[in-house]
């Protein structure tokens, strides 16, 4: 690993390139991608249209920095805030940074509104990022270890659970946000119901409180919509994106509307590399591919083959909790700790994960074909089955 940090548990595998679904290791081996690097390959491997862009941007200019007006962000800006319905957009370069600039506008929003510690009520099992704040509002004493003390200002309560928001909210008066993943991704592919968001944009509202939705990893029409808030009809004050954003390029974004726009001004926040022409190039032509391809359509119908095709491939197994996913944000819960699943799928050719220690996640590309799902189940069940076995 040469002078790598030693900060991850790396696989005993390197990858040299890929194309579409598939991707091939150094050594000339072949693997279906049911990752896409963590939801982040929208587009899969070597998409020619996104090759073609990325090229043409860096033989123009890849940076220039938030000094000066940039033309794709602009462009870019607008194109969003016409898919999400907010108002205004501040780039940055990831999740846990979009997280943090939103974790800012809700404390600057209560300190204009005279409140002087303010509180953002956050979930269990949630996750937000590895910052010192995003950390903090992080549901994870496992991820949490070692880096106390952590940032104050944050109030934990049980997953779509309305009625432990409501109790907060009687006896804390410092509240001035609740952030919200639509679906918990590292917490275990978990689903706020449609009546927890729509009840939580109510009791948000009532109460004067910002409603942050955190997409960093459910956004981008990996739901079957573009963003996770639109199944319930909801529009959130503040929300996040970045993983599939650009397709493997860098970027991250903080969407605002309603109270929460207008909030920032120069000085306020800011990035140096967040939004430049490079990002903002390939986050433009991800979506313009997603349109023009019909992949938000893909990721509903696909997501949905792979759930039934695994549910009656797994049917009657004992160990198998549950299968349950959103367009292709997919997971299936054993129950028993299976992080031996991951080298052995490896092994077997099929490139999957491990969350909450106990969840199989799958988050293929959007462009995952319906013969690439039944391959995955094909590959996958048989695994699953001799690992319950054993």
């Amino acid at each position: 690993m040469s002078h790598v940090m030693n900060t991850y548990a790396r696989l005993p595998v390197a990858f040299s390139h890929g194309k579409g679904s598939r991707i091939i290791d150094v050594e000339g081996k072949e693997y279906l991608d049911a990752l896409s690097g963590i939801a982040v390959s929208t587009l899969g491997h070597a998409h020619p249209r996104l090759v073609s862009a990325i090229a043409a941007q860096a033989g123009r200019m890849l940076h220039t920095s938030n000094l000066y007006r940039i033309r794709e962000q602009e462009q870019l800006s607008d194109k969003l805030a016409a898919l999400s319905g907010m108002q205004e957009i501040f780039f940055c370069n990831s999740g846990c940074e979009a997280n943090e600039a939103a974790i800012k506008l809700a404390r600057f929003y209560g300190h204009k509104k005279g409140v002087e510690s303010p509180t953002i009520i956050v979930m269990e099992k949630a996750f937000h990022g590895r910052t010192m704040a995003t950390l903090s509002a992080t549901g994870n004493r496992k991820a949490q270890a070692g880096f106390e003390p952590l940032v104050s200002g944050f109030v934990r309560v049980p997953y779509d659970d309305l009625e432990a928001i409501k109790a907060v909210a009687e006896h804390n008066k410092n509240v001035v946000a609740v952030m919200l993943e639509i679906v918990q991704g590292e917490g275990g592919i978990h689903l706020a119901s449609i009546e927890f968001q729509k009840g939580l944009r109510q009791l948000c509202d009532e109460q004067g409180w910002l409603l942050i939705c955190d997409e960093v990893q459910c956004g981008m029409a990996r739901t079957g919509k573009w963003f996770g808030y639109q199944h319930a009809g909801i529009l959130p004050d503040v929300a996040t994106l970045a993983k599939g954003l650009g397709s493997g390029v860098p970027i991250g974004a903080c969407m605002a509307s309603g109270k929460a726009a207008g909030l920032f001004g120069p000085g306020n926040h800011g990035s140096t590399f967040g939004g430049n022409p490079l990002a903002c190039t390939a986050a433009l032509t991800t979506i313009d591919t997603i349109e023009q391809d019909g992949l938000m359509a893909n990721a509903e119908r696909v997501g949905a083959l792979i759930r039934s095709l695994m549910a009656e491939a797994l049917a009657g197994l004992k160990g198998v909790v549950e299968i349950r996913g959103h367009g292709l944000m997919i997971g299936v819960e054993l129950d028993r700790p299976c992080g031996e699943l991951v080298g052995k799928a490896l092994a077997a050719g099929l490139l999957i994960n491990v969350t909450a220690d106990k969840v199989i996640r799958l988050l293929p590309p959007l462009i995952f074909s319906e013969n690439e799902a039944r391959e995955l189940v094909e590959r996958s069940a048989p695994l699953i089955k001799e690992f319950l076995a054993a």
